[in-house]
């Protein structure tokens, strides 16, 4: 993909505010409820496709966290991903955890049993399917079944279109329905690809002082392409 030379506005940080719940709402509701004290629900594990929100709603829950002066620890997993054997955060959130080699899923599962020796800290996890079909270890899959389980829902188009405008808003910008729909039909469908495009469409129309509108689009989609 070509890269734009342009000076792109920094994307507003995520919020649990900015997600459009769809068929999402208990799933918000459980997560708002983690954040309080006392804890109720310690352990949360979620599931998705690439591109449902996974990733925004860790963030988001780890923003919040550190707002709110709770000692955090967010981890976006890869293969060079170490637990460390002695973890102090009070709330922490593992995002990707399929993409553990062994020794960090043994470092996960060591971490679990830690934080659930404790009655105030939590655990956020998230992968891409359910934790029955997970490629990971017997044990680490059983734990991370222990707590509640959501998957995280696609949304609908209208949902989609609704959760762009906001993501818009939030850079100043009006984004109306028709570009909405435009970038539906011709660009990557998940919500990653839809908000970063839209933060370059923001930064494309502003350095050419143009308003947004389809044809705009059409252009920056024929750059990117």
């Amino acid at each position: 993909m070509k890269q734009l030379a342009l000076d792109i506005m920094p994307s507003p940080l995520p919020a649990l505010s900015r997600f459009v719940p769809g068929r999402n709402t208990e799933l918000l509701q459980a997560l708002n409820a983690m954040l309080a004290r006392p804890v109720k629900e310690r352990f949360i594990y979620i599931w998705g496709v690439p591109g449902s929100g996974k990733s925004h709603l860790l963030q988001a829950m780890a923003a919040m966290s550190m707002r709110n002066q709770v000692n955090t620890a967010y981890f976006a997993c890869n293969s060079k991903t170490c637990f460390r054997e002695r973890s102090e955060a009070d709330c922490t959130l593992v995002d990707d955890a399929d993409r553990l080699e062994d020794n960090a899923q043994i470092g996960l599962f060591n971490l679990y049993n830690r934080i659930r020796e404790r009655d105030d800290a939590v655990l956020l996890v998230s992968g891409s399917s359910a934790p029955a079909q997970l490629k990971l270890r017997e044990d680490l899959m059983t734990r991370l079944g222990w707590g509640l389980v959501y998957r995280v829902h696609e949304l609908t188009d209208p949902e989609k279109i609704e959760a762009m405008q906001n993501h818009a808003l939030s850079r100043g910008l009006e984004l109306s329905g028709e570009v909405c729909d435009y970038l539906l039909r011709h660009e990557r469908r998940d919500l990653t690809t839809l908000m970063a495009t839209i933060d370059a469409l923001d930064s494309y129309s502003m350095s050419h002082r143009r308003k947004v509108t389809i044809p705009l689009a059409r252009e920056l989609l024929q750059e990117l392409s």
